[in-house]
């Protein structure tokens, strides 16, 4: 058996493939939008896909399951409580799917979501009945596991959810021996959880001792636990659950034109018709001289995240970039079905030299220069833009909070006739606020470098929840 894990880091997304080397038959799990991987694998391994399952309709991206459909022919398989527009195999509890001398046995696991499955793999060469790995998607990760409330699951609360996940836990998952290898569908810094663990990997030994939501509790305690602090969710979710169910263009079709080049006129034209020009740049290189208007959305930070949470998927996109950036964008964009991209700003910046009046800017100023302004007669306003919890951690005394997502309907809290000193937790998050408050003509802005972790790190003043390191 060959099983190779696939990590995109920028959606914090693993998916698989497992190739029975006898019968060079192929299986993938959970693909991405993008399939080229698992194509050259399996050619790598001259194994054909066959199959193509989802553990569940994934909400955080969409996936490569129609690609893999189309491109090789391979068999689309969901969990037998599915509901999708395109054919697909049913897989009830209990269901084996023979490769050769691999096994894969199906188990269902609600409680993420409701048609949620779990892949217990066998290598048959090497034990018939005791596996080698299960596949959890989104119902057990490393240090944590799937979140009940996610609006994916219309039609069913979080409560029941939870009582599902409960049973679908220690029922069927923890049932497995504890060196069974744990591949789940996500890592730290995904949406669908609250405290997953920055390794890709673990076995269900590791996750009985030391994964919180599975240590001795009541269903109604574990329902509270899991259901309670988790991160606010991102708007696209819904919609790219929906589209995981849905007969959809590929990447492939969606791509299939390449992102053509446009002039500074027909940018203009566009954007009088509704588009949206989003800067991938760097913070830095947007707060210098970025398109009037324009929507900071640096690839370098949670682009996924940000944009599908800011754009409209029914407007058209505009991209602009430096050289080559365009095509990462528009990759990274159709991930989340965020198709409508219809070309990149050439020349970028450079177009913009002689029309002055289009270009907009802002200063960044050091922690330095920051605690200077707060100690002046004339003091800025810091808005910090971070979440609730991260705001309650640690902020600057004194400062507004308005977490990001709801910066566009608060922005009328933000006072006119005094400076606005933006800060996040890098600046990733700010140079986005900045932007969103200049195309609400929110006046005499400045966006804070490095943000509360530089701020911090040069022992300014905080009022924080956590113990002080002074003594």
């Amino acid at each position: 058996m060959i099983l190779k894990q696939f990590y995109l880091g920028c959606l914090a997304h693993a998916s698989y493939i497992v190739i029975d080397e006898s019968t060079k038959t192929a299986v993938v799990v959970d693909p991405q939008r993008d399939i080229e991987q698992y194509l050259e694998e399996a050619e790598k391994h001259g194994a054909q896909i066959k199959q193509v399952i989802l553990t569940h309709f994934h909400a955080d991206f969409v996936a490569g399951h129609l690609g893999l459909r189309d491109r090789v022919g391979a068999q689309i398989c969901l969990g037998a409580k599915a509901d999708a527009e395109y054919e697909f195999t049913a897989l009830d509890d209990g269901t084996n799917l023979e490769l050769g001398n691999v096994r894969l046995h199906f188990l269902e696991t609600p409680g993420h979501t409701p048609e949620g499955i779990s892949i217990v793999v066998f290598d048959q060469t090497v034990s018939d009945d005791i596996p080698q790995a299960v596949f959890t998607g989104d119902t057990l990760f490393v240090g944590d596991v799937g979140r009940p409330d996610l609006m994916a699951s219309i039609g069913v609360t979080a409560q029941e959810l939870g009582g599902m996940l409960y049973d679908s836990l220690h029922n069927k998952l923890m049932k497995l021996p504890d060196a069974t290898t744990v591949y789940p569908a996500h890592g730290a810094g995904s949406m669908c959880g609250k405290n997953l663990g920055k390794e890709t990997f673990s076995t269900i030994g590791e996750q009985r001792s030391f994964n919180y939501a599975l240590q001795p509790m009541s269903k109604e305690n574990f329902i509270g636990v899991v259901a309670s602090e988790q991160p606010e969710v991102p708007a696209y979710f819904s919609r790219d659950a929906q589209m995981n169910k849905m007969e959809h263009q590929t990447l492939e079709q969606s791509l299939a034109g390449g992102v053509p080049p446009l002039t500074l006129d027909q940018v203009f034209a566009l954007r009088e018709k509704g588009a949206q020009v989003i800067d991938v740049r760097s913070e830095s290189a947007f707060a210098h001289g970025h398109f009037e208007d324009s929507v900071s959305l640096g690839l370098d930070g949670k682009f996924a995240t940000w944009a599908g949470t800011l754009l409209d998927p029914e407007q058209d996109i505009v991209i602009l970039g430096e050289v080559g950036q365009e095509k990462e964008a528009a990759m990274r964009l159709g991930r989340i079905g965020l198709d409508r991209v219809v070309g990149f700003l050439d020349g970028g910046m450079q177009t913009l030299r002689h029309r002055p009046e289009a270009v907009s800017s802002y200063p960044m100023v050091s922690t330095q220069e920051l605690a200077d302004l707060l100690a002046s007669d004339a003091p800025p306003l810091v808005v910090d833009i971070r979440s609730d919890g991260e705001y309650n951690t640690v902020h600057i005394e004194g400062s507004l909070n308005i977490p990001l997502s709801h910066l566009k309907e608060r922005a009328h809290e933000i006072p006119l006739g005094v400076s606005i000193c933006l800060l996040c937790r890098t600046g990733y998050r700010s140079a986005i606020a900045a932007s969103l408050l200049m195309a609400h003509d929110v006046p005499n802005l400045m966006d804070i470098s490095g943000g509360i972790v530089a701020w911090t790190a040069a022992d300014h003043p905080v009022i924080s929840s956590a113990p002080s390191k002074q003594t």
